[in-house]
């Protein structure tokens, strides 16, 4: 005899919708065609190396970097372009010819092709971000073909979010080749930098991020940063200007008293007959 579940009661209240409903990783923001659209991770993480990308090498002028701008590589197939979640180029000016923001980036029009691309893991695209997934035939090929073996982009650095690894290939003879961390860091002497994880807050998240340093280890300041140093720096100032004021008015004080105590002493002198302006030094 099979048992059947006791039915819910009509007067039974309804679930709520964060136990009823699917939640957002149920839901991720995602095309279902074209894995690996933007979160809000994908938007804060582009920002960060946005903002801190400053080769020291390069005028800025001469310097270009972009967020999930699609990237157009093979002029036999116009059509085919890679979206990456960052990369920045040097060499190139900041707008298309001097003149516009660019709608993309078309390698055959530019005068260089990107120097570095960072690829943030998403669920459903491990295996092309890391090369391990090869291309169809009489389909574009794979991300990581095209960095290497097309566009020969100098750096290609992988990061996860879930487990905070951080990979980065280096290409070497026309194949890339892994990096390893030098203090932490992945150095790039050709732009002045480096890359490396960074604990702190960002946006007010705090969490491990990726971002640029210089080649000593030092931090490349976004604005906001910026701004709170030099706030901390003004205040400062006034802080020592206050106290040098208070130094010369204590300083001030203590020569009026040594005055007067010579001047109490000069009268004592001559009470005793002493002309103190007669006395040897």
């Amino acid at each position: 005899m099979t048992l059947s579940p006791p039915l819910t009661s009509q007067s039974d209240p309804p679930l709520p919708p964060w136990e009823s409903l699917p939640t957002m990783y149920d839901l991720p923001s995602e095309n279902p065609e074209e894995k690996g659209l933007p979160d809000e991770f994908h938007f804060l993480q582009p920002l960060l190396l946005y903002l801190t990308f400053q080769p020291i090498n390069w005028s800025p002028e001469l310097v270009y970097s972009a967020a999930d701008l699609n990237l157009y590589y093979d002029l036999e197939h116009p059509l085919w372009y890679k979206r990456p979640d960052w990369f920045g180029v040097v060499g190139v000016s900041r707008l298309y010819k001097g003149e516009d923001l660019r709608l993309s980036y078309v390698t055959w029009q530019e005068t260089a092709n990107p120097f570095v691309v960072v690829e943030l893991l998403s669920p459903g695209t491990e295996d092309e971000d890391l090369g391990n997934k090869q291309s169809q035939k009489d389909k574009p090929p794979t991300k990581w073909e095209v960095y290497e073996r097309i566009l020969r982009i100098p750096y290609y650095i992988v990061f996860s979010r879930y487990t905070n690894e951080l990979r980065a290939f280096h290409l070497v003879g026309g194949h890339y080749e892994p990096m390893n961390l030098i203090d932490g860091l992945l150095p790039m002497p050709e732009l002045g930098l480096s890359l490396g994880l960074w604990s702190g807050s960002f946006r007010g998240i705090s969490k491990l991020w990726l971002r640029w340093f210089t080649l000593d280890g030092e931090l490349i300041p976004e604005p906001t940063e910026e701004a709170t140093v030099a706030a901390e720096e003004a205040a400062n100032a006034k802080e020592e200007a206050a106290a040098a004021k208070e130094r010369a008015i204590v300083a001030e004080q203590e020569a009026t008293q040594a005055k007067r105590k010579a001047e109490i002493l000069a009268q004592r002198l001559r009470q005793l007959g002493v002309n103190p302006d007669e006395l040897d030094d």
